[in-house]
């Protein structure tokens, strides 16, 4: 006879979501192999990347349960410091690639923080078409971009639509301009600062960036590196407690267990929960509440 195993509710879940402070220099990747060690911990993946140049917040998915939750939160919205260094071109559009100095056109004058703040809040903010840096993870014809432009191959990025909710200056002495931005996912600022030396006619390039915030998540509740251990771990029950909830029976969670659907009705995304932990993703199919996944 062919028995569906309950999850054990009774163990600690060591599943959830850890805030880390990345260093510059590291790859997302680096980080995550970092935290694989400290934790002892092999299932592990990340919400969205930083370039190596950048510091700040990186969102870690700890265990598998939490990796399966991953979708969602691919859209949050995301805030950044960003030092954008005037006068030179980077190939990368950031201190990481080949700089070139640019010279100004003739007659062309220092432009004054009146004028720039006007060019940010036209063209730069709302939603407008970006085109990525060549240098970036892109899928470009079932390839990544920056394999093809290491290789000195064209690429051809064409524009997305990418959102930008505020773009403020906090400081400006030319040839440094420090911006604060708060944009939508797949949002790249390397390109923001390109594009903006580009309409300055003086060239422009990222020096240096620091993520502030993924969504309601702040840069201040992270940790460093060095200190991550299984305590910051946040639970998944509290990441997933401002979804929609739908409280499931023991019958209910044993149906949806074993791949079958129940009767009701849910709005995706919305979280079952049994014995109060959250166990299963729901969305509807055929009029019946199914478990898109199992946590």
């Amino acid at each position: 006879m062919h028995h569906c195993l309950l999850h054990d509710t009774v163990a600690p879940m060591r599943h959830g979501f850890l805030l880390v402070d990345k260093p510059k220099g590291l790859t997302s990747h680096d980080v995550v192999a970092a935290v694989r060690r400290q934790l002892s911990e092999k299932d592990i993946g990340h919400l969205g990347t930083l370039d190596p140049l950048a510091t700040g917040l990186l969102v870690l998915a700890v265990g598998k349960k939490a990796l399966k939750v991953v979708e969602l939160f691919s859209d949050l919205s995301k805030t950044y410091d960003a030092s954008v260094l005037f006068g030179a071109v980077s190939t990368t559009y950031d201190a990481e690639g080949t700089i070139e100095r640019r010279e100004p056109p003739k007659g062309w004058m220092v432009p004054d923080e009146i004028i720039i703040q006007c060019m940010i809040a036209d063209r730069f903010v709302g939603k407008i078409q970006q085109v990525p840096p060549a240098y970036s993870a892109i899928h470009i014809g079932g390839e990544r971009a920056y394999h093809k432009a290491r290789q000195g191959r064209g690429v051809n990025i064409p524009p997305r639509e990418v959102e930008i909710t505020s773009c403020d200056i906090l400081s400006y002495s030319y040839p440094k301009l420090a911006l604060r931005v708060a944009c939508g996912s797949g949002t790249y600022i390397r390109s923001l600062a390109h594009d903006l030396g580009d309409l300055l006619k003086c060239g422009g390039y990222l020096e240096a960036l620091r993520r502030t915030s993924v969504g309601a998540w702040s840069v201040e509740d992270a940790v460093s590196l060095d200190r991550v251990s299984w305590a910051q771990v946040i639970p998944l029950k509290e990441i997933l407690r401002t979804f929609a909830k739908c409280e499931l029976s023991q019958e209910e969670f044993a149906h949806l267990s074993c791949g079958r659907d129940i009767a009701g009705e849910v709005t995706y995304p919305a979280i079952g929960w049994f014995d109060d932990l959250p166990v299963a993703l729901l969305e509807m199919k055929n009029a019946m509440v199914h478990a898109r996944k199992v946590l």
